[in-house]
């Protein structure tokens, strides 16, 4: 595998939209995208189920999905108690946001930079009071770090010193993160530079983007050129953030997919299989639209992907 798609839709995707996808269903989607061959999916948020009850199960989400062979299971935090509830639950990966923007910070957390900062140390300090074997991956995303609907503009140097911060408080990696959908190939690759120039490439390895304005695929190529290996993406593009107006437009996981299989990068996900959990997703979520061009125009004739079949993974769905 070349790169990492890490698959956010029934997180990010299903807080945006009003339909509540059952327990059921939700598992059953997560055991779809790991046997296509997906290994890293974020499952859910902790977050009070009166805030978002589309996630109100995302701790017994989570206990099923650490149950799938070989897939990281990752769960954003709004805060230290949600984390807490996230360790509870055993996810491997999790996610506590931070934006960039302050408005927006404090639209989507309540919380300043100040506040989020001082979660992240109280969930750094719990981490590492667990035994080495279950401590999670710790990852501080910048969100709306490219401009922010609430406030405009969002300064680059904003942007790194907030990066200094959240690794000084004990975050094993940064994310970036385009939570408004206002980036292009040239700002990516300059941010990119920015943050790795303060806090090292080890420290940067995945974005966040969103296709709001057309750009989505552009900025992952000007990303994946510039050296990042991590793609977020969501199922069908579904989702964005409810608490940035306009915000969004996901990048939509089969085109994606096909995008790097089609210039030979791997994925280690198969293309058919995908495209059936989407028509699955899609029979659960009644009259909720789905996007994205690959699977609806199909493979072309021919088409040989860089990921040989024989290397996905099978699974329950198999």
């Amino acid at each position: 595998m070349n790169v990492l798609i890490s698959e956010v839709g029934p997180r990010d995707g299903l807080q945006s939209i009003a339909p509540i996808m059952s327990t059921d269903a939700k598992k059953a989607w997560i055991a779809e995208m790991a046997a296509a061959g997906i290994t890293e999916i974020e499952v859910g948020s902790f977050v009070p189920p009166k805030l978002l009850p589309q996630l109100a199960d995302t701790a017994e989400i989570v206990r099923y999905a650490t149950t799938l062979p070989g897939l990281t299971v990752a769960a954003l935090v709004p805060n230290a108690r949600g984390a807490a509830d996230a360790l509870a639950a055993g996810a491997h990966k999790i996610t506590l946001p931070l934006s960039c923007s302050e408005a927006h910070s404090l639209a989507n957390l309540r919380k300043t930079h100040a506040q989020v900062l001082d979660d992240a140390r109280r969930i750094a300090e719990m981490i590492r009071a667990l035994p080495e074997g279950r401590r999670p991956h710790f990852e501080g995303s910048l969100s709306t770090a490219f401009g922010c609907t609430l406030e405009g503009d969002v300064p680059q140097a904003k942007v790194v010193a907030l990066a200094e911060s959240l690794m000084a408080a004990g975050c094993d990696e940064v994310g970036l993160a385009d939570t408004t959908g206002y980036a292009d190939p040239a700002s990516v690759r300059a941010m990119i530079a920015a943050l790795w120039g303060a806090v090292g490439r080890e420290a940067l390895t995945g974005i966040h983007l969103h296709n709001t304005r057309g750009l989505g695929l552009a900025n992952v190529l000007a990303a994946y050129d510039a050296g990042l290996t991590t793609f977020d993406s969501s199922l069908g593009g579904l989702g964005g953030c409810p608490f940035a107006p306009g915000a969004s437009g996901n990048i939509v996981t089969e085109d994606l997919v096909f995008m790097f299989e089609a210039m030979g990068v791997r994925t280690g996900i198969d293309l058919d299989r995908l495209f059936a959990v989407r028509e699955h997703v899609a029979a659960a979520l009644g009259d909720e639209p789905l996007y994205g061009f690959a699977p609806l125009a199909g493979l072309p004739l021919g088409f040989v992907p860089a990921t040989p079949k024989a290397t996905t993974r099978e699974g329950a769905f198999a």
